[in-house]
């Protein structure tokens, strides 16, 4: 039998007191981690009081309105529900600035329209905007983001990206995402849910930088896909060239069409703000179980932008939130997202 002297049992009751000590020192670390504020960018309020509920009704075990992690899906809405999109859609601007490189390798368009207007833009010329029909952009799109192979089309995007800054806060793009938005995508994906993007954006073009951006890889984006074609180099090397066909149109109704599509279930969790989000919003709200479908609502021209026509909002072309789209969602139990309330910092460099 070991017999204790003295010293021993010191040592021994010391070693015992040290485990104590580590062992609360660490679970407080970890209640202390778990108690922390997930969204410190969103104000108290109904917003936040949904999200935080919705994850802990879905994740807890001991809910009843408990999802297996296999099917813990969200679903977001890229330009003005991620990042900025006025005064014009990000891809569409990488369109337009795309055009002066045509007009070089093929001087002729210099005088023909759609492509002069474009060049007027490029100059200064605002009014000039009005004068691009839907039609126009179809064309200026086929154009320009057709007709190479994807590598070279992924290369000339993030060499547009790191160059191109945003006219009003003369940053990059990429540097424009909501603060809280990426919150809330970091809160999901901790609580064990895959998030996706489901934009009307072109897929290839937001692949180029979801993972770097959102933290998205370029597998779980969804968006508007045109067709490529398979073929070999002068070396044999196998490749994909873009081709000036419309696959999805991931917007509208196309949104839950191409979830369907691309990811094979329903989402328990989406996030749009305008009406080509309303149909992703409805087919989300439709599932059993607790669903979360929320609307981001643009209420704050000195942070960002005011626009709707939602609450009095003015009218626009770029991210329109009608009215309609506003009584739909009090009435069937959306949460809309105040920018000026539910939000104390819109972007990361404005803290």
């Amino acid at each position: 039998m070991m017999k204790f002297t003295s010293k021993t049992l010191f040592i021994f009751l010391s070693m015992f007191l040290l485990v104590l000590f580590l062992g609360g020192y660490v679970n407080f670390g970890k209640a202390s981690a778990q108690s922390a504020d997930p969204l410190p960018s969103w104000n108290q309020g109904a917003a936040k009081k949904a999200i935080i509920e919705f994850v802990r009704e879905t994740t807890s075990q001991s809910s009843p309105k408990f999802v297996p992690s296999t099917e813990r899906i969200a679903t977001f809405d890229q330009d003005g529900t991620l990042w900025v999109e006025h005064p014009i859609y990000t891809q569409v601007m990488y369109i337009l600035e795309s055009v002066p490189v045509l007009v070089r390798a093929k001087p002729e368009l210099a005088n023909v329209a759609p492509y002069s207007t474009v060049l007027d833009i490029l100059k200064g010329d605002r009014a000039a905007v009005a004068k691009l029909t839907m039609p126009d952009l179809e064309k200026l799109a086929g154009a320009t983001l057709t007709g190479m192979s994807v590598d070279e089309f992924n290369t000339e995007v993030k060499k547009w990206l790191a160059m191109a800054k945003h006219p009003r806060w003369k940053r990059p793009y990429t540097e424009l995402t909501y603060l809280p938005m990426q919150e809330l995508l970091k809160y999901l994906r901790a609580n064990g849910y895959k998030t996706y993007i489901a934009t009307g954006g072109g897929q290839d073009f937001v692949r180029v930088y979801s993972e770097r951006v959102y933290g998205i890889p370029p597998e779980q984006v969804v968006g508007t896909v045109g067709g490529t074609k398979f073929g070999y180099d002068k070396g044999g090397k196998p490749f994909l060239t873009k081709e000036p066909k419309l696959l999805l149109n991931d917007n509208n109704a196309g949104k839950p069409e191409a979830i369907h599509l691309m990811i094979g279930r329903r989402p328990y969790a989406a996030f749009g703000n305008s009406t080509g989000d309303r149909q992703m919003l409805e087919y989300t709200k439709a599932g059993e179980g607790a669903r979360l479908s929320m609307l981001v609502l643009h209420d704050d021209a000195k942070r960002e932008y005011a626009y709707g026509t939602a609450a009095g909002l003015p009218d626009t072309k770029i991210g329109t939130f009608t009215q309609a789209l506003y009584d739909e969602a009090k009435k069937d139990g959306w949460i809309v997202i105040s920018m000026k309330d539910d939000w104390k910092h819109i972007f990361a460099f404005d803290r």
